[in-house]
């Protein structure tokens, strides 16, 4: 869309401010000059302050967030608040607003855009777009406490400072920060989200019953890291991918989020040797047989990967990344710890 039909639009929606938070903000309240609300998102609370009038300060539906910073204009606002991704979609609602008859005074009846079906890969699709790189964020804080310091190439980890969390005995929804990860097929279409909800401050995983939830399409597919060639290695968990690649940064790895996803993993059409990580627990040698036995019968070279103790990020936190790489070091073929583990030579 052209800016200067955008910074239009923005203008309009200005002088419609109140209209504009009334409809889309519709968990705030006005105080004075402002509209108050918990977020863009339109979380309950007042850390957000819209501009409803013209004053020295700037135009009105400016808005800033006072928690996290953030700051934009209406346009903003109803691209968070509805979930929208391109932006043409949000210029075509902002044009359908400005068509209807608008009195300040009293709220307007609630229009949002068709909600993306609960667990979808839409409502995946819609998470991860209204996520941001998680350089700089608690995502990155969290991973750090866990001793994952190599970040780069992490691409389809995202950050989202407000998820919303739904308690599984159906209590009021919460919102937490949150890790979003981005799960895709083998040609790199996003086909599904997984959520880690975090602590505030982002030193643990938030005290909620099911700190973890994944949603969409996920059998077959995978949270990637790198791109597969004729090598690879497969896990389960996000965390326990990433601590080997701590020791591997090289190598293409794909974390499949359950031990039954992991069994059903997709191949890569060139892969000709598979490392499957190891959980270590009962469910990870069920993963492990099923995931053998398939790359078997498709002519791919399986070697398990097994921890010292329940995970490799268990290894990674109380042995420290060099123990880590001698303990992989024993398990990789010759060529492979060649090239893989040149760095640690």
């Amino acid at each position: 869309m052209p800016r200067h039909d955008a910074a239009d639009l923005a203008r309009r929606l200005g002088k419609l401010a109140e209209a504009v938070c009334r409809h889309y903000l519709s968990n705030g309240r006005r105080s004075g000059n402002y509209w108050q609300v918990g977020d863009v998102r339109n979380a309950p609370g007042r850390s957000m302050f819209v501009r409803l009038r013209d004053s020295p300060k700037g135009p009105p539906g400016k808005w800033t967030d006072a928690a996290t910073g953030e700051h934009g204009d209406l346009l903003d606002v109803i691209r968070e608040s509805m979930g929208l991704i391109d932006f043409k979609d949000v210029a075509d609602e902002a044009r359908s607003f400005l068509a209807m008859p608008h009195t300040e005074a009293e709220p307007h009846q609630e229009r949002t855009r068709d909600p993306a079906p609960t667990g979808s890969t839409e409502a995946s699709r819609r998470l991860v777009a209204m996520s941001k790189p998680i350089i700089g964020t608690l995502a990155e804080t969290y991973l750090r406490g866990r001793a994952i310091t190599t970040l780069h190439g992490t691409g389809a980890l995202r950050f989202h400072p407000h998820c919303y969390y739904r308690p599984d005995d159906h209590g009021p929804t919460e919102t937490w920060p949150a890790m979003i990860a981005s799960v895709t097929d083998l040609d790199g279409r996003l086909t599904g989200a997984h959520r880690t909800w975090l602590a505030p401050d982002g030193s643990s995983k938030a005290p909620v019953d099911t700190p973890r939830r994944a949603m969409g399409d996920l059998l077959g597919h995978a949270v990637r890291f790198g791109v597969p060639g004729s090598v690879m290695a497969a896990g389960e968990g996000i965390e326990t991918t990433l601590s080997l690649r701590c020791a591997m940064p090289d190598m293409a790895m794909a974390a499949a989020l359950s031990a039954a996803h992991l069994a059903a993993i997709l191949f890569p059409p060139t892969l000709e040797r598979l490392y499957v990580i190891r959980d270590n627990d009962p469910a990870g040698d069920s993963a492990r047989d099923s995931l053998i036995q398939r790359a078997t019968d498709a002519a791919i070279e399986a070697i398990v990967l097994s921890p010292a103790t329940g995970d490799f990020n268990e290894d990674l936190r109380q042995f420290g990344l060099d123990s880590l790489r001698r303990e992989i070091a024993d398990q990789l073929i010759r060529r492979d710890r060649l090239r893989y583990l040149k760095r640690a030579a």
